[in-house]
């Protein structure tokens, strides 16, 4: 077998000298998890008589993502076979690496394991764990390394904890600069910019809790528009076809579409307006465009899914009727809940007082979402449309929406 120069920093050997059966790390961003993953992952396999091992991300395409370029490129004088559709990797023993998600359950179940990472297990249903990968891993008492970045308190945090009470386990904890490869100047900016309880959680592995008094009003703050920067606008639609539902029984407990529309300069944000109503799939065409005329915005953000979908084709006929055209990018949760997605773009810029609202408008209803944020019995399709101007202010113009020739009507009601 080919001599392997497996070069990790002293946190990382620690973990990967470990004896423990099953190793629960709780790392900063930036730590060097991914690398030190796919190093357990190909020497459990090479070593494996028997068994194969499991890679699994939150998602397949996370799990690939991450994984698949780092694997072959660290085990290329192990692996004598490549399969990029199914992303399995069969090395000179014969054991395979499989790169999985744990948003496809089925596909875990049914084997017998040396090894298993679970990569961000915060991410990950505990079922995934519980019910599906431990029994794969009896026949050969095979390991498993979780590993990720603390979100929240939840059943990641409880089985860091449950390691301390069982020989069979081990708990590790480092932050983002316990990588002496990162600049300590890079973190120093990074504790900036972000709240002082998100900075905690990514960089210094803290179970936080997200559970209340995420904002403060004395962060939110109004001001004059400033004269530099240049604007976006980011948009979380709701469901057409439940709101010509609703408004026939009168339901209160709708969610909003939100526009959010706001100047971008640097590091800083003036919020012109967030537009928010019940509109059908029409009126919200019109309304994302005239927005952005007004504006003179080039970029226009809309979240991924079949909402979006629906609205393209009538924004496109708005676009074409008016004579201006405005770019399309598409907006993705990244796997990310929508508590932690807005408390990471928002929080940390209000504390630091990066965000400012436009004095002419009446914040009410943002305000009142902000400070009940999070309360799964509250709105926050303000917020969340807010939080996308993270995304559209960094948007690849590359992956923006062509228009076509070949266009055709869709449901205004239905959104289909």
């Amino acid at each position: 077998m080919a001599e392997l120069n497996i070069d990790l920093h002293p946190a990382q050997l620690q973990i990967f000298n470990s004896e423990k059966r099953f190793k629960i790390v709780a790392a900063g961003r930036r730590f060097g998890k991914s690398y030190l993953s796919a190093w357990l992952l190909l020497i459990n396999a090479i070593q494996s008589e028997s068994k194969d091992v499991f890679y699994v991300g939150p998602t397949f395409q996370q799990a690939k993502d991450i994984m698949w370029g780092m694997l072959k490129d660290l085990g290329k004088d192990l692996i004598v076979a490549a399969h990029e559709n199914t992303a399995v990797l069969t090395l000179i023993n014969g054991r395979k690496i499989y790169l999985k998600g744990s948003d496809r359950p089925n596909t875990l179940r049914g084997v017998g394991l040396a090894y298993c990472v679970l990569d961000e297990y915060a991410n990950m249903k505990p079922q995934v764990w519980e019910q599906i990968i431990r029994p794969t891993l009896s026949d050969v008492q095979g390991g498993a390394l979780f590993i990720g970045t603390p979100a929240g308190k939840n059943h990641f945090f409880d089985l860091y904890n449950d390691a301390f009470e069982d020989d069979d386990w081990e708990a590790f904890q480092f932050t983002s600069i316990d990588n002496p490869f990162i600049p300590e100047k890079e973190i120093k900016a990074a504790s900036k910019t972000m709240s002082s309880m998100s900075f905690r959680q990514e960089f210094e592995a803290s179970f936080e809790s997200f559970s209340g008094g995420i904002f403060k009003e004395e962060w939110f703050k109004v001001d004059e528009e400033p004269e530099e920067g240049h604007y976006v606008i980011a948009i979380d639609p709701a469901g057409f076809e439940a709101i010509e539902k609703e408004r026939n029984l009168k339901r209160s407990r709708l969610d909003e579409t939100a526009i959010a529309i706001v100047k971008i300069d640097r590091d800083k944000w003036w919020v012109k307006d967030i537009l928010h109503g019940r509109w059908n799939i029409k009126e919200t065409a019109k309304k994302i465009l005239h927005s952005a005329i007004k504006v003179e915005s080039a970029t226009v953000g809309i979240e991924t899914g079949s909402l979006r979908n629906a609205i393209l084709p009538y924004l496109e006929d708005e676009m074409r009727t008016e004579g201006r055209w405005v770019t399309i990018v598409e907006l993705r949760h990244g796997g990310k809940k929508k508590t932690e997605r807005i408390t990471w773009s928002l929080q940390g810029r209000m504390e630091h007082g990066q965000i400012s609202f436009n004095p002419d408008k009446d914040w009410r209803d943002f305000k009142s979402q902000l400070l009940d944020f999070p309360n799964h019995l509250a709105h926050d399709d303000l917020l969340d449309s807010l939080a996308y101007i993270d995304q559209v202010s960094v948007a690849d113009f590359a992956h923006s929406i062509e228009l076509s020739d070949e266009w055709r009507p869709l449901d205004n009601v239905a959104g289909y």
